[in-house]
């Protein structure tokens, strides 16, 4: 990788876990500076401008986010455990999330809501990713054999995206970990009434 590359990498990581510790609106491009160690030129010689750098941090922390989630599901064999184990990225929301500041999509989601269209608008395609992993999980079950066909994909999957981000904000909020135990364990059992009658024996 070239030094530019190098540059340019270094202050997208930095940026990402300040712009989630301290959003975007809370962070200057002087608090880039500082977190890079880099003059200001240095920045604008890799940036047009904070926007672009705000773009391309939550770019690159869901994309961390997203590497997490999928070595998760990989690691589990059937649908209800592939969707309680994406719980297990966030089981030390408090002391080790996967990114430094909490869930990128929470933390942009909630700041961008008003303020920020276009982080707001990326917030969006990344949720709706999610959506449709966990949907695909729920269809897989049910033709699997595994989940009733009566299971309401997009209805569970907006009940454990929404489940998850709440467990996240909870955990964070009381820098108590057992907010995600208690979502974990609860959507565990809601989701064995789902379980079909054959995957029971």
């Amino acid at each position: 990788m070239r030094k530019g590359e190098q540059t340019r990498k270094h202050i997208i990581q930095k940026s990402a876990e300040l712009f989630n510790v301290r959003g975007y609106a809370g962070s200057t491009i002087n608090d880039i500076m500082k977190a890079t160690g880099l003059k200001k030129g240095g920045i604008y010689r890799n940036f047009t401008s904070k926007d672009q750098i705000a773009a391309e941090a939550f770019d690159y922390a869901t994309a961390i986010l997203s590497e997490r989630f999928s070595k998760a599901v990989e690691s589990a064999d059937t649908a209800i455990e592939k969707t309680l184990v994406i719980f297990d990225v966030y089981k030390d929301a408090v002391n080790d999330p996967p990114v430094i500041g909490g869930c990128p999509l929470l933390n942009t989601a909630i700041e961008s809501d008003d303020t920020h269209p276009e982080l707001r608008e990326q917030a969006l395609r990344v949720m709706k990713q999610f959506l449709a992993t966990v949907q695909e999980i729920i269809q897989n079950g049910i033709q699997s054999g595994e989940l009733r066909s009566d299971a309401e994909v997009v209805s569970l999957s907006s009940l454990i995206l929404s489940t998850l981000e709440g467990a996240i904000m909870a955990s964070k909020l009381a820098r108590d970990n057992s907010h995600i135990a208690y979502c974990k364990e609860h959507l565990h059992r809601y989701l064995l009434s789902y379980r079909a009658e054959r995957a029971r024996i």
